[in-house]
């Protein structure tokens, strides 16, 4: 149809409706939402309040008696819980979120922010920031710079089971430099993995430093969680105090099963440190087994040692209650305890050890393209009442070490504590557990504008039953959905509600200003 032909009415019609959405556009900008009728507990630890929220667009704007609005979207909070948006400062959900975005094993515990680049292993902070230009998701990301990834680029991944060299050193700390420039939050370690494991106190010494020379922090996941806990508590604190950076020891437990319940002692020599001076802190999960590789029950890494093995089966897990989750090899195995597998094979379980090791290894040799987990086992090697010991210091926040399949921590960390710690055990007060799960973790990030409910910050949310939330995941069903979680705020947007995703994706790459 020619331009000159077009009949007036129609450009009227044109013109009308342009104005028409754009008016619209302006009212869903201009437009605020209210939540109503909830008991605010802000993240501080101070005791909940009656009252209600207003956000405009992603930042929260008031707090407190609030009356509706003209056009404005009211929630009615029914007297539930509102509080911040939990902070997850040890997460491995990113890797699910590309072909899942809904982040539903994040949102259903409550978690708006998730931590990676723990243990070690992170991606560049440019590659993250082209995933977020690709893919919208529904949670946000904060991501520390892993020493185990900073040393395969500097020494070659297949060549890192030794100490570097002064010119690879060179490489990392210039690799870290920029990575601290570009919004890294600091340095992560996972020293008892094979891939920092042989690493020494000075080469990470010089990467904290520049983290610290950058405002950021130093978290790890120590270089023994048993038979050599002291000497890595002391390397934490020696690092603290000579590189001058807060530091956090990564998911604290106690896992040799004659140090269980030495929890108190622990603490004491924590506490001594930060009266030093040391800004020492730790985060927690609320379960006495753990996930991770079968290779860490051996802390000398003589893998072919018979004696080592005995000394796992007897100190470090129970193999009765401990579950093979992956074996690429033989997937028959998978979802059988240790002891059982053991018996399958006719040998003890030690025995059963070495060679399911061996056998792994070999897979690797052979499949070397091979992109899952070769093997994981979840461990069984926790004393519960250290873990209340643990988590009730008054410097442990909570986080999940979670990711979306295997231990059930990847869909219920958060809701554990607040269903199984918080109502049922009566360990710490709500307002407490929220503190550790908000505020608290927040400050040990670094975080800015998040954490607590106040106007100006982020309206990152969420609406919670007390008296129902509960975890389902267990190790039969590690994805069953939390209960009681009603509806969680990512940047003003609900993205979870009714078990379910909203299917908004406004989650965010946050940065270390």
């Amino acid at each position: 149809m020619a331009m000159n032909k077009i009949k007036p009415s129609f450009w009227l019609l044109i013109v009308f409706s342009m104005n028409t959405i754009s008016l619209y556009a302006r009212s869903i900008i201009d437009s605020t939402q209210l939540i109503t009728n909830v008991y605010i507990i802000d993240g501080t630890g101070i005791a909940a309040k009656k009252g209600a929220v207003r956000i405009k667009n992603n930042i929260i704007i008031e707090v407190g008696n609030l009356h509706p609005l003209k056009n404005e979207v009211i929630i009615n909070g029914n007297e539930w819980v509102l509080s911040p948006g939990f902070i997850d400062t040890h997460s491995h959900h990113f890797g699910g979120l590309k072909n899942k975005p809904e982040a539903i094993p994040t949102a259903n515990q409550g978690i708006t922010t998730i931590t990676i680049g723990q243990d070690g292993e992170s991606y560049p902070i440019d590659t993250l920031e082209n995933f977020f230009k690709q893919h919208a998701v529904a949670v946000n990301v904060a991501s520390y710079t892993g020493q185990t990834t900073l040393r395969e680029a500097a020494m070659g991944e297949g060549n890192i089971l030794r100490a570097c060299t002064p010119a690879e050193l060179q490489a990392m700390k210039t690799a870290m430099t920029r990575e601290m420039q570009k919004g890294s939050f600091g340095l992560a370690t996972g020293l008892e993995y094979e891939g920092a494991f042989y690493s020494d106190k000075d080469e990470v010494m010089e990467l904290a430093k520049i983290a610290a020379a950058y405002n950021g922090r130093y978290i790890s996941h120590i270089r023994s969680e048993d038979i050599h806990l002291d000497e890595s508590i002391d390397e934490i604190i020696a690092i603290g105090q000579q590189a001058k950076l807060p530091v956090q020891i990564s998911h604290i437990k106690i896992a040799k099963k004659d140090q269980w319940k030495t929890a108190p002692q622990l603490l004491q020599k924590l506490q001594t440190a930060r009266a030093a001076g040391i800004n020492i802190t730790a985060d927690i999960y609320p379960y006495n087994f753990w996930n991770s590789t079968l290779k860490i029950l051996f802390p000398n890494r003589d893998y072919q040692n018979v004696a080592s093995a005995e000394f796992a089966v007897n100190q470090l897990f129970d193999a009765n209650k401990s579950i093979l989750i992956h074996f690429a090899q033989n997937t028959s195995y998978e979802g059988k305890t240790i002891a059982e597998i053991a018996t399958i094979r006719k040998e003890t379980p030690a025995r059963t050890l070495i060679h399911l090791i061996e056998i792994a290894n070999e897979f690797k040799k052979q499949h070397p393209d091979f992109k899952g987990n070769v093997e994981t086992i979840m461990g069984k090697s926790m004393d519960d009442e250290d873990v209340a010991d643990l988590m009730n210091w008054p410097h442990s926040n909570i986080c999940s070490d979670g990711s979306s399949s295997g231990h059930p921590r990847g869909h219920g960390a958060f809701t554990r504590v607040l269903g199984r710690y918080v109502r049922a055990q009566k360990l710490m007060p709500l307002e407490t557990a929220i503190y550790k799960m908000t505020g608290l973790s927040a400050e040990h990030l670094g975080i800015k504008n998040r954490g607590i409910i106040k106007a100006g910050n982020y309206a990152d949310l969420v609406l919670f039953n007390p008296k129902t939330v509960l975890d389902n995941a267990d190790v039969k069903n590690g994805t069953a959905l939390s209960t009681g979680i009603e509806k969680v705020w990512v940047n003003g947007l609900i993205v979870y509600q009714n078990q379910q995703s909203t299917h908004h994706y406004p989650g965010m790459l946050l940065k270390n200003n």
